[in-house]
């Protein structure tokens, strides 16, 4: 039996308590988790903006050690530190044809299995997003577990499952931004700290940080950010007088919020970029109307796990880790146990922090 964090039902509090996890079987490996971050999706899964089947063990940020392989699997053994890959592509579908492997349609069909079970009355759990990593071990498909990198940190690892992996590719794959550009980021979380740590590694000049908390400033200039912006009203209007009336070539959206997407969209240039990565719920309407999307010229994209290949985009990350251009470390802002999830949550509400890490 191992401690986990069981989400019973959509809305209901996690409750943290103890499950039994089978012994792989073919095609399956279990681990030991290191650590696991809290993302805002997690919190979305528990409060129903996203969907996933309940009762489960939410988490999909981790890192941890192999603890035993089933049959079949040969790229990971037990003792190798490994990375968990939430969305894995299954390689035959149309997206993945295409080499859109973030767009995989059967990326997520895991979360419908039946994982474990809870100790106290044999009640079925789901894994989640695939993964189940807040728990103390879990028992995954071996197509969710990258072998980590040498030189990098096992606990710090985990933040590469998909803070990293968002904001990297938000920056490099989706906006694709260009040395000598302008960025503005929307959300100094997680996701909002990588974006930005990763518009400095793409060589952007003006990199502007916008967040509703006057608090976050200190650390979104130590991840890059040449200017701060507490978000306003005048949001648009202060990032323009900031890069000579034009605005910022690159605008990444890390909140989800209508009023957000449509003041990063403002924030641009004419001809600019406009990324989204915060996952909004459906009443959040963002409209447009015919004659600015001609006149202004700009493109308004989404961004799905980064446009990420987390195969080939974590080694290309641990690289700039072991050159010190990455800091994984400077992402998180705390480190808990399994209990302190419900107050990470609630710090998410309130805007404090960057990344919070469940340490096992």
């Amino acid at each position: 039996m191992v401690r986990a964090a069981v989400l019973p039902a959509v809305g209901a509090p996690l409750e943290i308590a103890e499950i039994d996890l089978p012994d792989p079987g073919p095609g399956q490996v279990r681990i030991r988790l290191a650590a696991a971050g809290v993302c805002h999706s997690d919190l979305s899964l528990s409060n129903g903006t996203m969907r996933v089947p309940v009762p489960a063990v939410l988490g999909h940020e981790g890192a941890g050690t192999v603890v035993a392989v089933g049959e079949g699997v040969t790229h990971v053994s037990p003792g190798a530190p490994v990375i968990l890959n939430w969305a894995p592509s299954c390689g035959t579908c149309h997206a993945c044809t295409l080499g859109e492997v973030w767009l995989c349609a059967n990326a997520l069909n895991g979360a419908a299995d039946v994982y474990a079970h809870r100790a106290s009355d044999g009640s079925d759990l789901h894994p989640g997003l695939n993964v189940a990593a807040f728990a103390e071990e879990t028992v995954v498909s071996a197509s969710c577990v990258l072998p980590l990198p040498d030189g990098i940190p096992l606990t710090d690892a985990a933040l590469l499952g998909c803070a990293v992996l968002t904001g990297y590719g938000a920056i490099h794959h989706s906006a694709r931004v260009r040395e000598g550009e302008t960025v503005a980021v929307f959300g100094v979380g997680g996701v909002g700290l990588s974006t930005l740590q990763s518009a400095r590694i793409a060589g952007a000049t003006t990199i502007v940080a916008v967040d509703v908390s006057p608090e976050k400033e200190e650390l979104a200039r130590a991840a890059g950010a040449t200017d701060y912006v507490v978000a306003s009203e005048n949001t648009a209007r202060e990032i323009r007088a900031l890069t000579g009336k034009q605005g910022v070539d690159v605008a990444v959206e890390c909140v989800g919020r209508a009023v957000t997407i449509r003041t990063a969209w403002e924030s641009t240039r004419r001809g600019g970029r406009t990324t989204v990565v915060g996952i909004g719920g459906k009443d959040q309407q963002v409209t447009f109307n015919a004659l600015e999307l001609f006149h202004w010229g700009r493109t308004l994209s989404g961004c799905v796990y980064g446009n990420s290949d987390p195969a080939k985009d974590v080694p290309v990350l641990a690289e700039h880790v072991r050159a010190g251009r990455l800091d994984l470390g400077a992402l998180v802002t705390e480190r808990i146990a399994l209990e302190g999830i419900p107050a990470a949550f609630e710090n998410m509400v309130a805007g404090k922090g960057g990344r919070a890490l469940v340490i096992f």
